[in-house]
């Protein structure tokens, strides 16, 4: 029988994010010891656990070597060219996020975009007769980008404390990550206008270049629908109340996911899924009709949209 290989990070932060995802979506990682690089989900015996750097984990997607794996976007989009015709991003995972950025010294106070870093590196050429230097660990993403606004430049790798090299002298711009922007502040940088390369964010992403059995599919759609399903539901809020009327005599109703009303006596027996971001307005309207709420975060809301991401990879497989 074929197994479903799912690499994980093997340390810090981002296996701890990924380890509580999958506890969420009720499919608990189970490490082979605290410094094992083998694993297992105990509800899917068809799915063995690779537990890899984050940084070779981009590397395993892309040669097909596992079939599905979590990530950054960030790592994805530098290490694999056309990361479209190897990879498929299925599901963001809310964890990890930070920007991609290019920033300049503060000092330079008439370049806020894209277009005004290309005449600063003109004339930066033209003036030191060199191009201009830009410290990053991005290759490709900084030469895609400043190739796509036209942006003359010598790319300097750097794999650490990045944002210091403006001050030192040893560039004069980058191209970093970012995700408060407290460093850079303090670094008297500033990301330009339009100088968002990539939002990222970690990503539970699929190799195309795998093999994808009939039975490795079966496990994989699962998985999606579980991680899906847990999503939706942190996205909603449950609501139960007695009302002397049903709910779409009371209050705007229109966009619940579910709501239901049973007669009790002489009130009904309340109950609405709603987005999280309607619920104080729900909450207030009812409480001036003197109405009292129980209100709670559905752990799993299961229906047809729980399949688009297992849909988004078989269309990509085909």
């Amino acid at each position: 029988m074929s197994k479903l290989i799912l690499a994980i990070p093997s340390k810090g932060r981002l296996e701890e994010a990924a380890a509580e995802i999958f506890a969420k979506a009720g499919l608990t990682l189970k490490r082979d010891g605290a410094r094992g690089y083998t694993g297992s989900l105990p509800d899917l015996d068809e799915v063995l656990v690779e537990y890899v750097s984050a940084g070779d984990i981009a590397a395993r997607l892309a040669e097909g070597s596992v079939h599905m794996g979590i990530t950054g976007e960030d790592l994805l989009r530098e290490e694999i060219p056309d990361m479209e015709s190897a990879v498929q991003l299925c599901l963001p995972l809310g964890f990890g996020q930070a920007d991609v950025i290019v920033a300049i010294p503060d000092g330079w106070v008439d370049v806020t975009t894209m277009f005004d870093l290309a005449d600063v590196a003109a004339e930066y050429r033209a003036r030191h007769g060199r191009l201009m230097r830009v410290a990053s660990k991005y290759e490709h993403l900084t030469y895609d980008y400043f190739i796509r606004h036209g942006v003359e430049f010598q790319w300097l790798p750097s794999f650490g404390a990045t944002e210091a090299a403006p001050n030192s002298g040893a560039a004069e711009a980058i191209v970093d990550i970012t995700s408060t922007g407290a460093t850079l502040k303090a670094n008297n940088l500033r990301v330009l206008e339009d100088g968002v390369i990539l939002k990222s964010q970690a990503n539970l992403a699929a190799a195309l270049k795998a093999d994808w059995s009939a039975e490795v599919r079966r496990v994989a759609k699962r998985i999606l629908a579980q991680i899906s399903a847990m999503q939706a539901g942190e996205k909603m809020m449950e609501l139960k109340f007695t009302a002397p009327a049903p709910p779409d005599q009371m209050v705007d109703v229109s966009d619940a996911l579910m709501q239901s009303s049973v007669p009790s006596g002489g009130d009904y027996a309340c109950s609405m899924i709603i987005e999280r971001s309607r619920f104080s307005t729900l909450r207030d309207a009812l409480g001036q009709r003197g109405i009292a709420v129980i209100a709670d975060t559905p752990k799993f809301i299961f229906g047809p949209d729980n399949n688009r991401a297992f849909e988004r990879l078989t269309g990509a497989l085909s």
